[in-house]
């Protein structure tokens, strides 16, 4: 796989207060991920982009909101996101600077 197509699998690391307490508890990190990417898609991308040993991968789907702009109804769109568990002792710095 070539990498661009690697960048299309992984869109970008969600960071929030959740994610960072799963990265220091369980070696979990979460990803915003291709709507139509598979978990053996995933494992594949992140072991090639980070070089690291992924162990599981579980995947959600997430529901866009229903929002409202100047009495005009819209909504976000849908999106997924994958919670990958590294083998014992690796690590992702997902707040390296691009």
């Amino acid at each position: 796989m070539n990498e661009a197509k690697l960048y299309n699998i992984i869109r970008a690391p969600r960071v929030s207060e959740k994610t960072a307490r799963l990265q220091e508890v369980s070696n979990q990190y979460v990803f915003e991920v291709a709507t139509d990417a598979t978990k053996a898609d995933i494992k594949v991308a992140v072991e090639k982009l980070f070089e690291v040993k992924v162990e599981a991968v579980n995947v959600v789907n997430v529901k866009g909101k229903n929002k409202s702009f100047r009495f005009r109804a819209g909504s976000r769109g849908n999106w997924r996101k994958a919670y990958v568990t590294l083998a014992e002792g690796q690590s992702i710095d997902v707040m390296a600077k691009a």
